[in-house]
C-alpha cells in the first residue's frame, strides 16, 4: 500500500480560527479522504503553533502564562475541526515534548554543519509576519500582508546561512517543477530565489517562551525555525527511526500563499543543511475574502465558521468553499452567493435527486431494487456518463483541482436529474411498462450510490446520509470504477431532507450577516473554525 503524508500549516494560537483558516483544512481533508479511497495509507497532520511573540502578547494581555493560555486555545481549534469533520490523524503542538526534542536535535545538526552563527542585525520587522521585511515586501511603507508599518529593530541573534543555499534552491525548483504549486506560486518563489536569499535570524532573546538554544540558553528558537520542524517531529524525527522512514518525506504541504517563502525556500534549505530529504510538493492556496474584503483579525472583519455551520451544517460550508473558490487562487464568501449555491446545488440538485428517486422506488417498486428490468431509452448514455465521471474526477484530483472535481460530480448529479425527465417513470408506470420502470429505478439508485462515493471526500456527512438511505455502508471502501448495478432486492429507505431550502431574510444594508437566511432544520449535518493564521 502506497503511503501519502499530507500536512497543513500549524496555526498561531493568538486568536480563534476563522473561515480562511478553515478553507485550508477542508481542502486538505478532501485530498486526504480521496487518497484513502484510492487505497493509500494516509497520515494527515495538523497542529497549533505556540512559540510566538504574538501568543506571548495575547497571554500577557489576559494576565495568563503563555502555555496555559495555549492549553485553553487548543479545544477552540480542535472543536472546530471536529465540527467540520476534518479527518486528521495527528494534531501536534509546538510545546509538546516530542516536538521540543526533535527541534533541539535538528538545531544541533544544522549548528554542527556550520550553518548557524551569531551577529547583530538592524532591519524592518513585521510583528504579524514574525519576519524581517525587504523594501519589496512593503507597499506605501506598510507590510503587504498585514497593512501595518514594520518596526525598525536592532538586535543580536543567531542566524541561519540561508544565502549559502540560494543556488541549490534555484536548481531544485527548476529541476522539480511540481515542487512548488500552483504555477503562479512556483514563479513567485523562483524569482525570489534568483534575486538571492539572505541569511535569516533564527533566535530571540527578548522573550523566554520558546525552545532554548543548546549553544546559547539565553536565546530561544525563532518561531519559524521552530515551527517548520513540526512536519518531521510528528513522524518520529530523532525519536522513531522506523516511523520516520515510513512517512518522510512529506508528499504534500498545504499552506497559504503568504507563507510560501518560508516553506519553499527556508524549510528546504534547513533540511539540506540537516541532511534530511526535502518534501515532494508544497501547495500554496489563495485567500478567502469576506463580502469583497480580505479577512483581518486586526480589523475584526472575519466570518466565524460557526455562523454557517450552526444553521446550515458543516457540509454546506465545505461545499461552498471547495466549489466556489478554486484551490489555486483567491475567492470571496458572500451570503448572497452562499445562499444561491446552497439552494440551487444542495437543496435542489442533490437533495431533490435523492428524494425523488427514493420516493419513486418506494411507490413503484416496494422500496427495493427490482429483479426484472428492461433496458432502453437513454440508459446507456447515463451509464457511460457515470463511468466517465469517475475517471475525470480522479484526473482532476491528481491536479489538485478540487473545484473542478466538484463541478464534474455535479455534472453527474444534473445528468441523473435529466435522466428522470427523459425517462418519465411516472408515465411508464401508467402505461404498465414495469420492466422499463424497474430499469430506470435501478439505474438511478446505482448512479446516486456512485455519486455518494465520489462525494464522500468533499461532503462526508452528506455522503453518509445518502448512503444510509440507499442501504449502503456509510463509508465507501473504494472509488467507483465500471458500472455495477445494485443487486435485485436491495432495500432503500427514505430519510430526512438533506438540505432544507434557505428562506432569505431582508436585512438592513451593512448589517451583520446580511443576506443570511434560515432553513427549516440544520441542513445535511450537525455542527457544534489559510496558511498560518496571523
Amino acid at each position: 500500500m502506497a503511503k501519502f503524508y499530507i500536512t497543513t500549516a500549524i496555526d498561531y494560537a493568538n486568536s480563534n480560527p476563522h473561515t480562511g483558516t478553515a478553507y485550508e483544512k477542508i481542502g486538505a481533508d478532501a485530498i486526504a479522504r480521496w487518497k484513502r479511497l484510492q487505497g493509500h495509507d494516509v497520515y494527515f497532520l495538523m497542529g497549533m503553533d505556540e512559540h510566538s511573540i504574538n501568543v506571548v502578547k495575547k497571554a500577557e494581555s489576559l494576565g495568563m502564562d503563555p502555555e496555559k493560555y495555549c492549553d485553553g486555545m487548543e479545544p477552540k481549534f480542535t472543536g472546530l475541526w471536529k465540527a467540520l469533520n476534518i479527518s486528521y490523524d495527528d494534531f501536534i503542538r509546538t510545546t509538546e515534548k516530542r516536538h521540543i526534542a526533535s527541534a533541539t536535535e535538528f538545531f544541533r545538526r544544522v549548528h554542527a554543519k556550520g550553518d548557524i552563527y551569531k551577529a547583530k542585525y538592524t532591519g524592518l520587522y513585521c510583528v504579524g509576519c514574525e519576519a524581517y521585511l525587504k523594501a519589496s515586501d512593503l507597499m506605501d511603507g506598510k507590510c503587504k500582508n498585514h497593512g501595518t508599518p514594520p518596526q525598525k529593530i536592532e538586535e543580536e541573534n543567531w542566524f541561519f546561512r540561508l544565502s549559502k543555499y540560494t543556488q541549490a534552491m534555484v536548481e531544485h525548483i527548476e529541476k522539480n517543477p511540481d515542487f512548488v504549486q500552483p504555477e503562479v506560486r512556483r514563479n513567485e518563489v523562483l524569482n525570489v530565489a534568483k534575486d538571492g536569499l539572505e541569511d535569516i535570524s533564527i533566535s530571540r532573546s527578548t522573550f523566554k517562551f520558546g525552545i532554548p538554544l543548546t549553544c546559547d540558553p539565553a536565546h530561544v528558537m525563532y518561531v519559524w525555525f521552530d515551527a517548520l520542524v513540526n512536519y518531521i517531529s510528528a513522524v518520529g524525527f530523532a525519536s522513531d527511526e522506523a516511523k520516520f522512514a515510513k512517512w518522510w518525506p512529506a508528499d504534500l504541504h498545504v499552506i497559504g500563499k503568504d507563507i510560501t517563502r518560508f516553506h519553499c525556500l527556508l524549510w528546504p534549505a534547513m533540511l539540506l543543511s540537516a541532511g534530511v530529504p526535502l518534501p515532494r510538493q508544497v501547495w500554496g492556496h489563495g485567500w478567502v475574502h469576506y463580502e469583497g474584503e480580505k479577512m483581518s483579525k486586526s480589523t475584526g472583519h472575519l466570518l466565524d465558521p460557526f455562523d454557517v455551520i450552526e444553521p446550515h451544517g458543516a457540509d454546506a460550508l465545505r461545499y461552498f468553499l471547495l466549489r466556489e473558490i478554486a484551490w489555486d487562487r483567491d475567492g470571496d464568501f458572500t451570503w448572497n452567493s452562499f445562499i444561491a449555491r446552497y439552494n440551487a446545488d444542495l437543496a435542489n440538485d442533490i437533495g431533490n435527486l435523492l428524494h425523488r428517486t427514493l420516493k419513486m422506488v418506494n411507490t413503484y417498486c416496494g422500496g427495493a431494487v427490482p429483479a426484472t428490468t428492461e433496458p432502453g431509452g437513454t440508459d446507456a448514455d447515463l451509464v457511460a456518463h457515470m463511468e466517465a465521471c469517475s475517471n475525470e474526477v480522479a484526473a482532476l484530483m491528481d491536479k489538485q483541482d478540487l473545484s473542478g472535481a466538484l463541478t464534474r460530480i455535479w455534472d453527474a448529479v444534473r445528468r441523473s436529474n435529466s435522466y428522470i425527465e427523459e425517462s418519465q417513470p411516472w408515465a411508464l408506470n401508467k402505461l404498465g411498462k414495469a420492466g422499463r420502470v424497474a430499469a430506470v429505478m435501478t439505474n438511478l439508485a446505482t448512479a446516486i450510490g456512485r455519486i455518494s462515493a465520489l462525494l464522500h471526500p468533499f461532503l462526508p456527512s452528506t455522503a453518509e446520509k445518502i448512503r444510509e438511505q440507499l442501504g449502503l455502508p456509510a463509508k465507501p471502501e473504494r472509488l467507483p470504477g465500471k458500472w455495477e448495478a445494485l443487486p435485485a432486492g436491495h432495500k432503500v429507505r427514505e430519510g430526512a431532507v438533506l438540505f432544507p431550502r434557505i428562506e432569505t431574510e431582508k436585512k438592513e444594508a451593512g448589517g451583520k450577516g446580511q443576506g443570511k437566511g434560515k432553513g427549516k432544520g440544520n441542513g445535511a449535518d450537525q455542527g457544534g473554525a489559510e496558511g498560518k493564521s496571523k
